[in-house]
């Protein structure tokens, strides 16, 4: 598992975020064909209902990839930064420790989701209708979430070493896999949602084994065993914060969607029943197909930056920042064109009722109506937490949903009633938007080297010391 620290520091930005982009985009589609799949099978075979049922599982199926990425983000920008100052054996520790909070974590979480699934799903919104259906799909799904994270922390330690296909082969294998067996369970056999359920679970099993070949073939050069070290004993505390703060803004992205989504379904069935979920969940796992591609170059961008913020190269730190920000308007504006121009199709796709399309449709063209610009407030947070300033990230990771969406969102509900949640979107991104434009044009007058210059100062201080 080598680095080519001259593609980091001296190749052409554009063809080096090109590189890492590209593969986290299709990766990303991939990842979110996961749940997306289980949608499409069981809108078209199995009902409208089995759809309000997997929006009402999405919050929690959010939470479990979020975790996984909150430490598989946190890994790969820590490493990336270690990499960059030539550290290698705190880079050993940072593998180490990352699979070890991986299944500590993961599998308390989803044990913990099964013990009380009945009051969760019922506090995200589940119906008579849709309840029996929710707990049939969760209980099964918790038993991937752990395969999953891992796979993901996996792929993200070899993106920082320059391995940038590996998540989207991982997530490839998955997908297809997830459709083969809904095709058999779901279309052919008639299992219903267990049957989904069942897909997901397998396809994700198998994901993390294909990650973990590959994981270990290139590990081969740089010798971390696994095996040999580990255990609690080889818990370090430091790396452990130091994973979580990388990672926290990206957990919080993540998790963020599933927030509103809890929140929405409770507010929109008390205003439009079990239709209301539908149509906004339809919406959600739409635009997030968008999304995407924001987020794609975002990250794509954030190996770059660490590295090179790592390695003190701070003028070509602000040069990757700026090019990122003109190749996300650029590219998210494309994208966005073609789904305002194929809404009906693309949406169509999952639903069969006439009147349930023409609303979600509409909707659907309102909620995405600021995309296009809103690229800058993705790049500012990855940003920040490249160069390791978790604070801010930490806060406009939360701001545009937790901060101004949700509040919002509640309060025009009330006043035009499921309408108000598509009016919250535009307004909420126009506010987000002028706020990253702010924290972008400070990040460009900001000089970093006297700060640097003197944890350098301290560190060789401290050696000296040592060495004393």
């Amino acid at each position: 598992m080598g680095v080519n620290d001259r593609s980091f520091s001296v190749e052409k930005i554009s063809k080096l975020l090109f590189r890492f982009a590209v593969p986290a985009i299709f990766s990303s589609l991939v990842a979110e064909l996961y749940n997306m799949v289980s949608t499409v099978f069981v809108g078209r075979y199995i009902g409208a209902d089995a759809i309000g049922a997997i929006t009402i599982a999405f919050p929690i199926q959010r939470l479990l990839t979020a975790m996984g990425l909150l430490i598989a983000a946190g890994a790969s920008t820590y490493a990336a930064r270690v990499i960059g100052e030539r550290n290698y054996g705190e880079l050993k520790k940072i593998i180490l420790n990352s699979f070890i909070l991986t299944l500590i974590s993961l599998i308390l979480v989803s044990t913990l989701i099964f013990i009380f699934r009945n009051p969760i799903l019922h506090l995200l919104g589940a119906s008579n209708a849709t309840y029996p259906l929710a707990n049939k799909y969760v209980s099964i799904i918790l038993i991937g979430g752990v395969f999953q994270g891992l796979a993901a922390v996996m792929c993200y330690i070899m993106l920082a070493f320059g391995q940038t296909k590996m998540t989207l082969y991982t997530n490839l294998v998955g997908v297809i896999i997830n459709i083969i067996i809904n095709y058999i369970l779901v279309t052919e056999m008639s299992v219903g949602i267990e049957g989904s359920a069942i897909a997901t679970i397998i396809s994700q099993i198998i994901a993390f084994g294909f990650a973990y070949f590959k994981f270990i073939k290139n590990n081969r050069k740089l010798k971390v065993k696994l095996l040999d070290n580990f255990g609690l004993s080889s818990i370090n505390g430091d790396i452990l914060t130091g994973i979580i703060v990388g990672g926290f803004s990206t957990f919080v992205i993540e998790i963020s969607d599933a927030v509103v989504s809890a929140v929405l379904n409770n507010v929109l069935y008390a205003h439009g029943g079990d239709n209301a979920i539908i149509i906004v969940g339809i919406i959600t796992k739409v635009s997030m197909f968008l999304f995407i591609t924001m987020i794609g170059i975002a990250s794509g961008m954030q190996p770059i930056v660490g590295y090179n913020f790592g390695a003190g190269n701070y003028k070509r730190v602000k040069q990757t920042l700026k090019f990122s920000l003109k190749a996300v308007a650029i590219v998210s504006t494309v994208f966005w064109a073609v789904f305002m121009c194929f809404s009906d199709s693309i949406i169509g796709f999952f639903l069969k009722d006439a009147t349930l399309l023409r609303q979600t449709v509409s909707g659907f063209k309102i909620c995405v109506s600021m995309l296009p610009i809103l690229g800058i407030y993705y790049v500012t947070i990855y940003y920040y937490q490249a160069i390791g300033e978790a604070k801010k990230s930490f806060l406009l990771s939360i701001y545009r949903e937790i901060v101004i969406f949700i509040p919002l969102a509640i309060l025009l509900i009330r006043i035009f009633g499921m309408k108000g949640v598509f009016i919250a979107y535009p307004i909420t991104d126009v506010v987000v938007i002028l706020t990253s434009i702010y924290f972008i044009r400070n990040a460009f007058k900001e000089e970093f080297e006297p700060e640097v210059d003197e944890k350098l100062l301290r560190r060789l201080e401290h050696m000296s010391s040592k060495n004393a």
